[in-house]
């Protein structure tokens, strides 16, 4: 157990940092680097670590990981963060290692949110890293493709955290009320797991400091217990929330609503639903993935530019979080309410799926096969094969359908936005599949 204080400066660490795991068999999550067999697990067996940079949100265990390492390894840990230091620490550091390594002692440099550095200190980091005078470990909640020089990133394993669910966040809340030493005290319960869950959106250490800052409010009841509810939760933390039914049933309709709203192309009804999912403390990158895919689902091709847009907002909500974001799901949510509307594309692929299902030839013809060899190009593979741009209009009629199966027309444009020119070409081209 972690000391619940700081005798020497009667500080109480936050409890996020008393009840932090010690060893990978107390993480909770993150089974596919820590399970059986998975390669965290492994390099903890070993004690030897590449450079790594963990990437994922806040609150899943970076910081952790990396602590776990200094704890269970025979390196010199430094940690520093890069919204703090610069090249010269960075260059002071490195001749640090350099010395330990006369000595027979590797350095590990932990590096707390990474993507802040610039290239000149990315790149003071390049040659301890590739010539082994330090093992890096960065943590980032940014892409680290955007955000690391792609010469640092290549000699670091890069591990992907993933957001925590709510069975793991309630589980580290559960051990945090049984086992550290101050709640015990305090004989907490709460009376809202839905509430709590919900605002923790995946993050563990969000959960923890509701829970920290609910029990500077909360008072023990005549029973001697300390009840967290929603009311506690909402004045700790200031946030004011739409209730969502016990049952999660309001969560699904409100989406359902959004979704709808989206598709009948009202902006504004669309722009009501997302104010209620806001307030009512909605995942907003849970919103961004549900427009991500309805603009493919319910505007495909009739607006094209519609998967740019939503990419973008996605995007931007991951890099800007709220309450900004919430400008940018505005204008992704009115665009796209805005925009044509088209289904063809999912209901084509919904249509290719069936076939494949139920079994039809799927045999590549030896004229689509590729030939990369002589001996395959001798046996026929690629035989035949009419290369469209080398004929007038760059195209040139050909079945491109298994052998023995076919042709069948999936995908129909309609008569909206881009799919209008769509359909007027594959009529031309493919006039047979579009006999009514």
């Amino acid at each position: 157990m972690i000391m619940a204080r700081d005798t020497k400066l009667n500080i109480t660490p936050p409890l996020a940092d008393r009840i932090r795991p010690a060893t990978i068999d107390d993480l909770v999550g993150q089974k596919h680097l820590v399970g059986d067999g998975a390669p965290l697990r492994l390099f903890f067996e070993s004690g030897n670590f590449p450079s790594i940079i963990f990437w994922g949100p806040p609150g899943v265990g970076k910081t952790t990981l990396a602590l776990m390492i200094s704890n269970q390894s025979d390196y010199e840990f430094i940690r520093i963060s890069a919204v703090e230091s610069g090249v010269r620490e960075v260059r002071k550091i490195i001749a640090t290692a350099s010395e330990n390594l006369t000595f027979g002692l590797k350095t590990l440099l932990f590096i707390d949110e990474i993507h802040r550095f610039n290239k000149s200190q990315q790149d003071a980091l390049l040659h301890a890293v590739e010539r082994g005078i330090i093992t890096l470990v960065g943590a980032t909640t940014e892409n680290p493709s955007f955000e690391v020089n792609s010469a640092l990133l290549s000699r670091c394993q890069v591990y992907r955290l993933r957001p925590l669910s709510d069975e793991d966040v309630r589980e580290l809340i559960e051990r945090a009320l049984s086992e550290d030493d101050i709640i015990k005290e305090k004989n907490v319960r709460i009376d809202d797991w839905e509430f709590l869950l919900q605002i923790s959106g995946g993050d563990a250490r969000t959960a923890l400091n509701a829970i920290d800052l609910s029990l500077k409010i909360a008072k023990k009841d005549n029973s001697g217990i300390t009840t967290i509810n929603r009311d506690i939760l909402e004045m700790a933390l200031q946030q004011k929330t739409a209730r969502y039914d016990k049952d999660g049933e309001a969560h699904y309709d409100t989406i359902s609503a959004f979704i709808k709203s989206l598709r009948g192309s009202d902006p504004d009804a669309a722009l009501f639903w997302l104010a209620k999912m806001l307030d009512a403390g909605e995942d907003a990158k849970f919103i961004a993935r549900r427009m991500l895919i309805f603009a493919s689902e319910d505007i495909g091709n009739a607006d094209t530019y519609a998967i740019t847009l939503a990419v973008s907002v996605f995007d931007a909500v991951e890099r800007i979080g709220m309450p900004e974001c919430r400008i940018n799901l505005a204008q992704g949510v009115s665009y796209l309410a805005c925009a044509a509307k088209s289904n063809a594309s999912y209901m084509a692929i919904k249509q290719a799926e069936t076939d494949i299902k139920r079994g039809v030839p799927r045999t590549v013809p030896m004229h689509l096969r590729n030939a990369p060899t002589k001996l395959m190009k001798n046996e026929g593979y690629g035989k035949g094969y009419k290369y469209p741009h080398d004929y007038e209009g760059h195209w040139i009629k050909e079945n491109y359908f298994p052998e023995n199966f076919g042709p069948v027309s999936y995908y129909r444009p309609g008569n909206f936005g881009k799919e209008e020119s769509f359909q007027r070409r594959m009529k031309i081209l493919w006039k047979e599949r579009f006999k009514e």
